[in-house]
């Protein structure tokens, strides 16, 4: 199965998703850098999984690169976030994120969207 890539800092959010990964039978990458994510996505990951809500993480930046990348046009994006912080939502979409998810939401979908 294609791995699943995580650009995510927060501890509690990375062990959700290596849990639901886990039960859904996908292995969960992490990156930490834009160089990195690239690098990463090179390997045809199912998915990308961006938190939003990151203050260390250069998320608008990562999801740009990503859509500039003519050769990562494909892979596909989920970015979540608290609903307090409803511009990180707006920028992320502005920056190609394919699909924007509240924390609650994600938590939730999660199982799904690792299946």
């Amino acid at each position: 199965m294609d791995p699943v890539i995580a650009f995510v800092d927060d501890l509690m959010s990375l062990s959700r998703i290596r849990e639901a990964a886990k039960a859904g039978g996908r292995e969960v990458r992490t990156a930490s850098t834009v160089a990195t994510l690239l690098e990463a996505c090179r390997d045809t990951p199912a998915l990308v999984l961006f938190d939003l809500d990151s203050t260390r993480l250069p998320v608008t930046e990562a999801l740009e690169a990503l859509r500039r990348d003519a050769g990562l046009t494909g892979v596909r994006s989920v970015g979540f976030f608290s609903h307090v912080h409803a511009e990180r939502a707006q920028a992320a979409r502005a920056a190609g994120c394919s699909q924007i998810l509240s924390r609650g939401t994600f938590v939730r979908a999660l199982p799904e969207l690792l299946a």
